[in-house]
């Protein structure tokens, strides 16, 4: 099999997983003629789906591909089979699942730690009495009502876009659409519609605050999902004609790049002083928000990212779902309808070991960012993870040679 065949048969791999799982398929821009033809086929055996990937694992080692490529699809396909394989009824240990699918290995966070962030948290916050409450107090006084989320929305995402299309430019007549969901495992979702076009769907479940509209839209569309599609397409699939990037699989090391990436995008389009910048877009909507207060607290947090990680290796270790939404509640100072919703997240079918991605993730790209050689600064460093088909293994094998 030619090279280029060989990146026809990885879409193809892919597509039949989405006829297994629906959603695994997070994204597909390529030839529809590919996507029919796997409809009109018997659906596939997991077990078979697995044999494929490691046979195409194989072929692309002994292919002519160029480097990036033969190391980005066998990252891909490596996570492929360990997921067919399970869905065959394989048994796989939680932690190598995750090691496989994503290229991480999943640790759990140090409670001395959480007790000093606590500490931290309590002595920054106003008031008396136990920080969950009084952290619970400020978030409550910029919660955006019902009937102002639509023009907060657009606000901040106009503002987000004008910032990363001076910084890190953006494709001709790319757009984002919105809509407001409800009984969703997640807070929001960013479906990548090809063209340069998104849809960004947001929860109403979860109650946003004003004080996190621009993560939640930054890591969503501008320069997170949103922006790395729109790049990728431009310049991997257009310019290129790679077209492995034409299909975006969750479940797989990409997954961790990108958001990973996205976790970091409002650190990317605006950087310190974010807070302020934020409460500028909102006082033009009449909406009051502490910025500088809300970036000191999101910089406090950021000790307890992998709260959430303990969850999931919990869950996924034999502990029953209400100990995880204890360990939710304790820590990361979560109401417990907001733990309920994350530890559904963690057991939907789909999405079990996703967590990892952002925990891991953001560890390690914002340490790449972080460690740049001189002269780099850290908008090129993040443009690379636009525009590059990059891994968890080839961005530690750059930080491990000081590139």
């Amino acid at each position: 099999m030619d090279s280029e065949s060989l990146t026809v048969e990885y879409v193809l791999l892919g597509l039949r997983f989405d006829r297994l799982v629906r959603g695994f398929v997070d994204s597909y821009t390529g030839d529809p003629a590919l996507r029919h033809q796997v409809a009109a086929e018997p659906p596939p055996e997991p077990a078979r789906l697995a044999a494929d990937a490691q046979r195409l694992r194989a072929e692309v080692a002994a292919s002519d591909l160029a480097e990036p490529r033969r190391r980005f699809l066998t990252a891909q396909l490596t996570a492929l089979e360990c997921s067919g394989r399970r869905m065959a009824g394989e048994p796989v240990p939680f932690v190598a699942e995750v090691e496989a699918c994503f290229q991480v290995t999943p640790t759990p966070g140090d409670p001395d730690e959480y007790q000093r962030v606590h500490r931290e948290l309590g002595a920054l916050l106003p008031g008396r009495g136990p920080v969950a409450e009084r952290l619970r107090a400020v978030r409550s006084r910029v919660v955006v009502p019902a009937d102002r989320r639509a023009v907060a929305l657009e606000a901040v995402l106009s503002a987000l876009r004008d910032r990363v299309r001076a910084r890190f430019e953006l494709p001709v007549g790319e757009t984002v659409e919105y809509r407001v969901v409800t009984d969703r495992p997640w807070a929001a979702f960013s479906h990548y519609a090809g063209g340069f076009r998104s849809k960004v769907a947001v929860n109403a479940d979860v109650g946003h605050r004003a004080s996190n509209l621009p993560q939640l839209l930054a890591h969503e569309a501008y320069p997170g999902h949103h922006t790395e599609h729109c790049r990728k397409e431009a310049g991997l699939v257009r310019r290129d004609g790679l077209v492995e990037h034409t299909v975006f699989l969750v479940n797989t090391p990409q997954c961790v790049l990108a958001e990973g990436l996205a976790d970091l995008g409002l650190h990317a389009a605006v950087g310190p002083g974010w807070g302020p910048w934020a409460a500028e877009v909102f006082a033009d909507l009449g909406i009051r928000v502490d910025g500088a207060l809300a970036e000191r607290i999101d910089a406090v947090l950021l000790g307890l990212l992998p709260v959430r990680q303990d969850a999931l290796l919990m869950l996924h270790g034999g502990a029953d779902e209400a100990d995880a939404v204890a360990h939710l509640q304790r820590w990361l100072l979560m109401p417990e309808q907001r733990a309920r919703h994350l530890v559904r997240f963690m057991t939907d079918p789909l999405w079990r070991a996703y967590t990892t991605t952002y925990v891991e993730g953001y560890r390690l790209l914002r340490r790449w960012l972080d460690e740049r050689p001189a002269g780099t600064s850290s908008a090129d460093r993040y443009r690379r993870l636009l525009d590059e088909p990059l891994v968890p293994d080839s961005v530690r094998a750059e930080l491990g040679a000081g590139v």
